[in-house]
């Protein structure tokens, strides 16, 4: 929201209830199920991937984005103000929506991929977040010089409002997915 000390409405959110994040429990036992295919039965799957650019520059910038939440906020997700980048265990709270309509929720970073030419993270949901499951998200500098962005996920409706939601949950996984994508895009230098 606009405000004098905010005139962009950019300003991340206060975090209040970062230290409610750290003591949620994850919302379902296949912890860490995203490093590997296929992923588990019972849930929705999805695999998106972008070519974002090419060389070592735009690698490089997109993992600092993806790493320091940048790729969350250019999509339109407000991110805890204390939330640490993405590390192991790293609770992170995030808000999606406008003014007072949206919803706040907290995932934690289960894994961190670092090997040379693919860098990623994925996180898992932890209590009160409106799905259950997982989102991985990796940035790879190919053999080609391209560089793309992938974001897979298995998840399920979480809280009776998205349950009630049905099919229109995974529209708004899919159109958040691309915002994801494209807010790297957009973010490389």
């Amino acid at each position: 929201m606009r405000s004098a000390s905010d005139p962009t409405g950019d300003r991340e959110e206060p975090a209040v209830s970062r230290k409610r994040c750290d003591t949620r429990e994850f919302t379902y036992t296949e912890v860490g199920a995203s490093r590997d295919l296929p992923f588990p039965s019972g849930y929705h799957h999805l695999d998106e991937q972008k070519v974002i650019g090419r060389g070592s520059a735009v690698f490089d910038s997109a993992v600092a984005q993806l790493f320091t939440w940048g790729m969350h906020r250019g999509a339109g997700v407000k991110v805890g103000l204390n939330t640490p980048s993405a590390t192991p265990d790293a609770a992170v709270e995030l808000r999606w929506g406008i003014g007072p309509v949206g919803l706040t929720f907290c995932c934690r970073v289960i894994y961190v991929v670092d090997e040379p030419r693919v860098k990623g993270f994925a996180y898992g949901s932890l209590e009160g977040h409106p799905e259950t499951g997982e989102e991985r998200f990796v940035i790879e500098h190919r053999p080609d010089d391209t560089v793309v962005a992938s974001i897979s996920a298995f998840s399920r409706p979480g809280r009776w409002f998205t349950r009630l939601g049905g099919p229109a949950n995974r529209v708004v996984q899919k159109v958040m997915t691309r915002r994801y994508l494209d807010a790297l895009v957009s973010q490389k230098r």
